[in-house]
């Protein structure tokens, strides 16, 4: 176990970072001052600390400034650690918030051991995370145009008959649109390029996404991942650009924690409440978990293009597969029979769905194809006791 002889917490800003340090013998904890968020200048402050031999540990709050602190941190041969800013505990009673107080809160429980630090990814994953949230940004751009088009439309009494749209035939139509006036025509033309761009945009980023994912270190894991219902190349990949190594939690309740797919609960003495999900962690994981979750309303099959998918992973990943696809598929029509909304069926669905991502996850080697732990058989996955709404702790 590292001995540290100074704890420094830092609070982050765009072009400031306001220091605090903790002696480890127990001494006080003083505000050193505010410095310039450069490169440089985290190179002048780190001498600063380390005078007389100082072993320094460090941390900051997770936020908008990203890991690149991190990074030149842990590159100098600092120790390091991303807080989860969620999980760092705070006093109800105390209201004032500052730069000052931040950090001297921060260097006193880094101190204590009560603070929980996020997973950092690597560069290239954090690449590949960038990728596929910016398509994810381009297609919600992509359905704004679509939304401002079919306004534009229905205001001046164009109606498609069809149910189907955004189809080459739609397209034919609206191709084929007169207005009175030239000035209408200009905007309705320049509402359909502006949506005609953002689409090729969109299948741009998809073929980027794709040769991404296959060449980078989860190519294995979004392979197999792909055997299951309901996850394509895309989904697969922002799973594992989000997550990274599914090693890293233990169980497979403890990835549903961290996903925010458990109930929520209140609980006073005795009584224990139960609400609705917490929400906590990826939101990006959790909506395309929520979107394949849909595809298990439909009985259980094999499907031509399923099986050409689940073909290339390994014969144990096609079974955990088939075991999902039956078990799941079955789960939303006993859910569905009882009277449960649709929406809460799936994120029903959803969270079992997890087990089944961890099971393959341990199954196949990951982007830390060294990470402790043997391989192990995955059992009971997706059981009603894996997602109950216990209390787990954040993982790293």
């Amino acid at each position: 176990m590292e001995v540290y002889s100074k704890y420094v917490g830092m609070d982050v800003h765009k072009e400031t970072i306001a220091v605090a340090v903790a002696e480890a013998n127990g001494g006080e904890v003083r505000f050193l001052g505010e410095y310039r968020n450069t490169p440089e200048a985290v190179v002048k402050l780190v001498k600063q600390l380390r005078k007389g031999g100082a072993e320094l540990s460090c941390c900051y709050e997770a936020g908008p400034c990203g890991y690149g602190l991190h990074r030149q941190l842990v590159g100098m041969g600092v120790a390091n650690q991303v807080i989860a800013p969620s999980l760092t505990p705070k006093k109800p009673g105390v209201r004032i918030k500052t730069d000052r107080r931040d950090s001297l809160t921060l260097a006193r429980m880094l101190r204590a051991g009560e603070l929980t630090a996020v997973w950092v990814p690597e560069v290239a994953q954090e690449s590949l995370r960038d990728l596929t949230r910016g398509r994810e940004d381009l297609k919600h751009l992509e359905k704004q145009a679509k939304q401002r088009l079919q306004a534009f439309l229905l205001r001046h009494g164009k109606v498609y008959a069809e149910e189907k749209k955004w189809t080459r035939m739609h397209f034919r139509w609206l191709e084929s649109l007169k207005f009175d006036l030239p000035v209408q025509q200009i905007v309705f033309q320049e509402y359909v390029d502006t949506l005609q761009s953002l689409t090729r945009r969109v299948e741009a980023l998809d073929g980027q996404i794709h040769q991404a994912g296959s060449e980078s270190k989860s190519a294995p894991v979004i392979v197999a991942l792909m055997a299951l219902r309901g996850i394509n190349q895309l989904t697969a990949t922002t799973l594992m650009a989000e997550i990274g190594d599914l090693r890293r939690f233990p169980t497979a309740p403890q990835m549903m924690t961290y996903l925010g797919l458990v109930p929520s609960e209140s609980s006073s003495g005795e009584t224990r409440s139960r609400g609705p999900i917490t929400k906590t962690g990826n939101g990006h994981v959790r909506r395309v978990l929520v979107e394949a979750a849909w595809t298990y309303r439909f009985p259980a099959r094999k499907t031509t293009h399923l099986q050409q998918r689940a073909k290339r992973a390994p014969e144990v990943v096609q079974d955990i597969a088939w075991k999902a696809q039956t078990r799941l598929c079955a789960r939303y029509r006993t859910l569905e029979a009882r009277g449960k909304l649709k929406v809460k069926v799936c994120t029903a669905i959803a969270r079992e769905l997890i087990g089944f991502i961890w099971a393959i996850g341990q199954t196949v080697p990951g982007p830390e194809a060294n990470a402790p732990g043997p391989l192990v058989k995955p059992q009971c996955v997706g059981s009603r006791t894996d997602h109950g709404g216990r209390t787990l702790e954040d993982p790293m």
